[in-house]
């Protein structure tokens, strides 16, 4: 009976096909987007939609309910979230001993997804008919191992084989989707080798988040103001802040995986965080602000796994959000103590300066 129950899954899952999303420039959401959320859009309802089936017919490694979720007292705002079944059911982290570990064919990596686990093919439509290039696109996944509604993994073409290094070209199908997205909470990041990246296979995650977070907002010092690069600092965790008012996407991938670039050149590690938000001099409205923000963090790498710690500091911890595996650090973390711990790795304020110096040097060449 095992095995039959087995089989049906698989002939179940084989047979979701997924939806070819193309999409126009002209889709993109620029105006209008606000807290608790608006109407969903066409990529949220195709993506959200495709989401929830596969959780119906159980593709996931756990059934995802309403996680408990609170505000840290403190002028950060941290949110902590309880989500205990990630941390016992996700597949261990592989070993990684390299920024720049090649792909490994012999670790688990995309090519071994199943089929059922595609919910989308993005393909964006050329600007001009007589644009002859082909159209960058993205395949949409679901992670098994889900921290919020919709998360998902963004990935260019598996048999590519490309290790857990920032391209423009993938970076800007995520500055994209957030911008298809209506709603506020949607984010994409990216977590490198050394910084918290559990496969050496080539993935930005994308999740649904009905919480704001103090990055959207918060003010920065202008670096380089015509490559849109500022300092944040008034931050859970201080970051390099680039901000575009929703034009030049293509730019602002190139730029923000040079940078990225220049950290692995430095021997240091980086997460990477996009939302919606305030320009750079920030706002004291209860909105995301009409634009992007792109947070790129640097930091010392490390390569072990730390299995006794309440939580990880991967780009979600880094923006100000936790999602933790017990109850006991549900209920007992304190805003202090999480800021230890995601500050860490991270670099002083003096080396952070310099690099952010050298790194709007390097982008106005």
């Amino acid at each position: 009976m095992a095995a039959g129950t087995g089989e049906h899954q698989e002939q179940l899952q084989d047979a979701l096909q997924p939806e070819d999303f193309a999409y126009h420039e002209d889709e993109f959401i620029l105006e209008g987007v606000a807290w608790p959320g608006t109407a969903p859009s066409r990529f949220d309802g195709a993506l959200l939609g495709a989401w929830q089936e596969r959780m119906a017919r159980g593709l996931f490694r756990y059934h995802l309910a309403e996680l408990p979720t609170r505000v840290l007292p403190g002028a950060m705002r941290l949110l902590v979230q309880l989500n205990t079944q990630r941390s016992t059911e996700r597949r261990r982290p592989q070993a990684v001993r390299s920024l720049t570990q090649p792909f490994d064919s012999q670790q688990f990596n995309f090519t071994q997804i199943r089929p059922g686990e595609v919910l989308l093919r993005l393909r964006r439509r050329p600007a001009a008919e007589s644009d002859l290039a082909a159209a960058d696109h993205a395949l949409v996944v679901i992670n098994v191992s889900p921290l919020e509604r919709g998360h998902v993994l963004l990935l260019p073409e598996p048999t590519l084989r490309l290790p857990q290094i920032l391209t423009p070209e993938l970076l800007r199908v995520g500055l994209e989707a957030v911008l298809l997205s209506a709603q506020p909470g949607f984010r994409v990041g990216f977590n490198s080798l050394g910084a918290s990246a559990s496969v050496n296979h080539l993935h930005l995650h994308g999740f649904y988040l009905a919480h704001p977070l103090l990055v959207e907002t918060a003010p920065a010092e202008p670096l380089c103001p015509t490559r849109g690069l500022s300092l944040l600092l008034e931050a859970p965790a201080p970051a390099l802040l680039f901000y575009t008012a929703g034009a030049g996407l293509e730019a602002l991938a190139r730029d923000a995986c040079r940078a990225a670039a220049r950290l692995l050149a430095l021997g240091l590690a980086y997460n990477v965080f996009v939302t919606r938000g305030a320009p750079p001099e920030g706002s004291v409205g209860p909105g995301p602000g009409a634009g992007l923000r792109l947070l790129l963090w640097a930091r010392r790498p490390h390569f072990e796994v730390e299995e006794s710690a309440a939580f990880n500091v991967a780009l979600c911890e880094l923006a100000g959000f936790l999602p933790v595996a017990t109850a006991a650090a549900f209920e007992e973390l304190s805003e202090a103590e999480v800021l230890r711990a995601i500050r860490r790795p991270l670099l002083p304020e003096p080396e952070m300066r310099r690099l952010a110096a050298d790194l709007a040097l390097l982008l106005e060449d």
